[in-house]
């Protein structure tokens, strides 16, 4: 059995187990996977932290009172070594009932689902960093508040890969596994070589080389506070060209090669998946109003974001794009948990 193998098979059964096992013996699980020096790192407000006392005590303890039935269903289960470090990368969802707040989020006493995006480093065994982009902007909708305005995108549970073979428990083709990563690395090159200040709106995206890559039935997932769409147009329309309007200067991924701790920390294939990622993998200027209903405060932004692709029939059929949401409007001036107090107090 070759280490991705050994490695996929550890992230999928150890989280599977961790969520169903007696909350007594969560710590000491928790403590048996990630080793004593692992760095944690999450959506706002979770954010970082290193050893797997605090992992258990910031964010495994208060989400498992939250929700204490609490089931993982992974839909995308992949490996791969980047720079030296073998990586699984997941995407799937927490279900459980929301008996108890989390993260000053109400309790609904229904159920809920915490979409998560994560990339797990492994060494002998162990995780030794763990990124986290769990969708705290869809908790906080499904809980019923929502504090920004109306998403351009659809609003809606990611669906699993059309293909259903996301949870790769085998070896792939290495060679499908390398055209995979290389078709999305000649896409974001056709994103990065595209200049917005030319003005070409809806049309120039439409027609620039991005399309020779996107599949007629794209489907494009987005994170809470910007939704779902499907094909190039729904994809331009409700997420690009207003993402682009307002950061037209955006730099990212290998872009980002000069800047500290910027730029892709993940870039690999497995079979027909590749999945890139950076902490941040965008950094960008805010200059326009078109951007999640936010003015422009001319700042610079700094965007957490991972990409999960499914190649499907020679071009990209499926991208699950977790984006960090709520720490963006944090750099936007936007506090939506004080927006949620708020909501509260007013009796909302």
């Amino acid at each position: 059995m070759s280490t991705a193998v050994v490695n996929k098979t550890l992230i999928f059964n150890a989280f599977y187990d961790l969520c169903k096992a007696p909350p007594s013996e969560a710590k000491a699980r928790l403590a048996a996977l990630y080793s004593q020096d692992c760095h944690w790192r999450g959506s706002h407000p979770l954010n970082e932290m290193h050893g797997p006392d605090a992992v258990y005590e910031t964010v495994w303890e208060p989400l498992r009172r939250a929700m204490p039935d609490m089931e993982r269903r992974d839909l995308i289960v992949v490996g791969g070594e980047y720079e030296g470090k073998q990586m699984v990368a997941v995407v799937g969802h927490l279900l459980g009932t929301f008996e108890q707040p989390w993260l000053t989020i109400p309790a609904t006493g229904h159920p809920v689902m915490l979409r998560y995006s994560e990339v797990h480093v492994i060494e002998d065994g162990q995780i030794t960093q763990s990124t986290c982009l769990w969708d705290v902007m869809d908790f906080m909708r499904q809980a019923g508040f929502w504090p920004i305005a109306p998403s351009t995108g659809v609003e809606i549970v990611w669906s699993g890969p059309l293909t259903n073979d996301g949870v790769r428990l085998y070896d792939s083709d290495p060679a499908q596994g390398a055209a995979s990563i290389a078709q999305t690395l000649a896409m974001h090159k056709t994103l990065a070589d595209y200049d917005d200040e030319k003005m070409m709106g809806r049309d120039g995206l439409l027609t620039m080389p991005q399309a020779d890559h996107w599949h007629d039935r794209m489907m494009w997932y987005g994170p809470g506070g910007i939704g779902t769409n499907r094909g190039l147009a729904g994809f331009v329309d409700y997420h690009q060209l207003p993402f682009r309007l307002a950061f037209p200067n955006r730099k990212g991924g290998t872009q980002l090669s000069g800047v500290p701790g910027a730029g892709h920390y993940i870039r690999i294939g497995d079979g027909p998946y590749s999945v890139t990622g950076g902490w941040p993998s965008v950094i960008a200027t805010h200059t326009g109003d078109s951007f999640m209903g936010v003015g422009s405060r001319g700042g610079e932004i700094r965007m957490r974001v991972m990409d999960f692709y499914l190649h499907h029939e020679g071009k990209i059929r499926e991208n699950w794009v977790p984006i960090d949401t709520i720490d963006i409007l944090m750099q936007m001036g936007v506090d939506v948990f004080d927006r949620m107090q708020t909501m509260f107090k007013r009796g909302f």
